[in-house]
């Protein structure tokens, strides 16, 4: 502790590409800027250049032939990789989780806080949707390699002082998988502050081309009405979502810059959301460009979007369900017009999350420097009655 502050470190799974997580990890460094920051692995060539002036440190794995590249493939080395890392300097630890990273080893009187974006997804609910989604070798090893990581990631999580849930909806899932109470720190999103410009008669979609984004339903509902679709992303699905789009489906590929979206948010007459996600990003980042949001009503949508006033919400995950939504919205729209859409995003703003981060760090470390307070009472008083 230093001038009666806490030293801090911060942990996070992987920094290998830009994406929602890495930048609550960017705020949290504005947080606390003097904070190291401890991760699996590391790929500056896909960071923003400013990581470059951070104190970054990686796990053993690093070192390891096309660690950026297969860092999944490490799964089950990860937990030995995370206790590996000496944080016993530091009074305050704050891991941003969706993987691992909660498993680290602290000093029994410093406090660590975990930001969970998701408890383990492919060792808990969704662990027979990615096994059925898997290769056949990944398939063929998951089940032997499940049970230890299921104990290992309870006992992980026990190893946490404070729980922070990303949305009510990963809340649920922490007191389900560790059985542990959590409070509710919406992550960061940028907030679009350009002009207005007239809407344009097309819908977007913006995101990883995997199986879970569910990126299929919204070219196979526009394909079907017949409605333009600009499609904004890369991955692994990229050959059979092209294959099944129609003339109205364009692609636009996932190298585009952050401004170049933000001009495709600010033109799209709709965002359309078919996926679960523990909270998502990208309905706020359209909503904040005063685009409504058609997306699917489980999650953390539930959450971001306002049913009939911010946008719509759909019963199924199918594209039958999603092109009765995008029906719907053609014909009867959204109550908000798009300043008061922009206005609802900003309680998800940066600022915002920096904020309620530190009013939360603050308050929860004094608490824990209460609670060994009174244990040191309890144990001056044993003492003195022996």
């Amino acid at each position: 502790m230093k001038n009666g502050k806490p030293k801090v470190a911060i942990v996070h799974d992987w920094l290998v590409a830009y994406a929602g997580a890495d930048r609550v990890v960017d705020c949290m460094h504005h947080v606390f800027p003097d904070a190291p920051i401890y991760t699996l692995v590391y790929d500056e060539n896909n960071m923003p250049a400013w990581f470059k002036d951070y104190d970054i440190r990686t796990t053993y794995l690093q070192k390891l032939p096309f660690a950026t590249k297969l860092y999944r493939a490490m799964l089950p080395w990860m937990p030995r990789a995370f206790e590996a890392l000496d944080l016993s300097e530091y009074d305050m630890v704050i891991s941003s989780c969706s993987s691992c990273s909660k498993g680290v080893i602290t000093r029994p009187d410093a406090v660590h806080i975990c930001y969970c974006h998701t408890p383990t997804r492919y060792v808990w609910d969704f662990y027979y949707t990615y096994r059925n989604n898997a290769n056949a070798l990944v398939r063929a090893v998951m089940p032997g390699q499940m049970l230890k990581l299921r104990q290992w990631d309870k006992c992980a999580a026990d190893r946490v002082d404070y729980f922070i849930a990303n949305s009510h909806y990963i809340a649920r899932r922490i007191k389900k998988y560790y059985r542990r109470d959590s409070d509710v720190i919406y992550p960061c999103v940028h907030i679009n502050e350009e002009p207005f410009v007239p809407k344009e008669d097309f819908y977007l979609v913006v995101g990883r081309f995997t199986w879970y984004k569910r990126i299929d339903l919204a070219v196979a509902a526009c394909t079907k009405l017949n409605k333009p679709l600009i499609v904004i992303g890369g991955g692994g699905e990229g050959d059979k979502l092209r294959a099944m789009a129609g003339p109205t489906i364009r692609f636009l590929g996932g190298g585009l810059s952050d401004e170049e979206v933000r001009g495709y948010y600010l033109r799209a007459k709709a965002f359309l959301f078919p996926g679960e996600e523990d909270f998502g990003i990208t309905p706020v980042e359209a909503q904040s460009a005063g685009t409504p949001v058609l997306a699917f009503g489980r999650g953390g949508a539930c959450e971001t979007v306002l049913d009939g006033k911010t946008g719509l919400l759909f019963d199924e995950q199918t594209p039958e369900s999603l092109e009765a939504c995008i029906q719907k919205f053609e014909t009867e729209g959204v109550d908000y017009p798009p300043q008061q859409i922009r206005e609802h995003s900003r309680s998800f703003s940066e600022q915002r999350f920096e904020d309620e981060l530190r009013d939360y760090c603050t308050r929860r470390y004094a608490d824990w420097q209460r609670e060994l307070e009174a244990c040191s009472h309890h144990e001056t008083a044993k003492e003195a009655e022996e």
